[in-house]
């Protein structure tokens, strides 16, 4: 059976404002993700009759219109997973016992809202290491679904980092070895270094298409436009595990209250029910190829792990 798994990070505004080296936002944008993109996405879930899988940051769940949200989620039967405590992009450079507390601390604020410990970890920016990979085993985590093998995306993260330096300011977010992008596509065990084959936890890489490696993430299907975002779909066609990764922000757009992320992020420029077809687009040319939608728990336990 050939498995879809669709999964948002639940990444807040400000995570965005710290990525381009802005001040900290101070108004209603602040808090979008949950207020306004959380149900566009459970509408669309719905719609498209998909289990999501939600990658919380467990510092959010502190607000309790957040964790409210959280909660009717779970209950609804999506699955709840662990985006760390902080969203700290340099998580992998904290050394183990800080790794350890994000790691752990985020799980914890997931189990106090939801009353289940999370069985998966995303990393904040896709970014892993060897050690974090350890602390994941220390804690008895399941998967992780943080490894992007994506050329296209490495260099253009880079090259904005770059930009960004030129510009006079300083982002938050760093880039993962050039060596991740050698790593499996499909789900693998993770060895040491974490981008070849192991014995270690199950890693369910994030999605490129087969040979060119190119994105298949939310990120560029919403930029895209459905058409692109049907002819990506075709291109995984075939592929035993398709794990679509998506933020947020992806069903926001200016009108919602980012104008100030305008000028800096080309995605929120483009309507948010315009990006909302492009995912549907996707998921209809999936499940008319006979895809089985599940979540990312769902997926590690049945995919073909090599």
């Amino acid at each position: 059976m050939r498995l879809c798994a669709v999964s948002v990070d639940l990444d807040e505004i400000p995570n965005y404002f710290a990525i381009h080296g802005l001040g900290e936002p101070r108004g209603p944008e602040v808090s979008l993700v949950y207020d306004v993109a959380v149900d566009r996405l459970t509408d669309l879930a719905r719609a498209a009759r998909i289990p999501l899988t939600l990658f919380v940051v467990g510092a959010d769940l502190a607000r309790e219109e957040a964790a409210a949200k959280v909660r009717v989620a779970h209950r609804r039967g999506f699955e709840i997973a662990n985006h760390s405590l902080d969203h700290r992009y340099d998580l992998v450079r904290l050394g183990h016992d800080e790794i350890l507390r994000q790691i752990n601390e985020g799980a914890r604020a997931i189990e106090a809202v939801t009353g289940t410990r999370p069985a998966g970890f995303r990393a904040p920016g896709y970014t892993m290491s060897d050690e974090a990979f350890g602390v994941l085993a220390e804690l008895g985590v399941a998967y992780d679904s943080s490894v992007f093998p994506c050329p296209l995306y490495w260099a253009a993260k880079a090259a904005a980092i770059g930009l960004i330096r030129a510009r006079g300011r300083a982002s938050r977010s760093i880039v993962d070895t050039p060596a991740v992008l050698a790593a499996p596509t499909r789900p693998y065990r993770v060895g040491r270094p974490y981008w070849r084959r192991g014995a270690g936890i199950v890693e369910l890489p994030i999605q490129v298409t087969p040979r060119v490696r190119l994105p298949f993430i939310g990120t560029y299907l919403t930029q895209w436009g459905p058409r692109v975002a049907r002819g990506l779909a075709r291109l995984v066609r075939g592929e035993p595990l398709v794990n679509i990764e998506l933020h947020g922000i992806d069903v926001l757009d200016t009108l919602d209250g980012l104008q100030a992320l305008r000028p800096h992020q080309h995605d929120v420029r483009v309507p948010w029910a315009q990006k909302v077809e492009a995912l549907a687009a996707v998921f209809t040319e999936l499940r008319a190829a006979d895809y089985a939608f599940v979540t990312m728990g769902e997926a590690a336990a049945q995919a073909r792990v090599g």
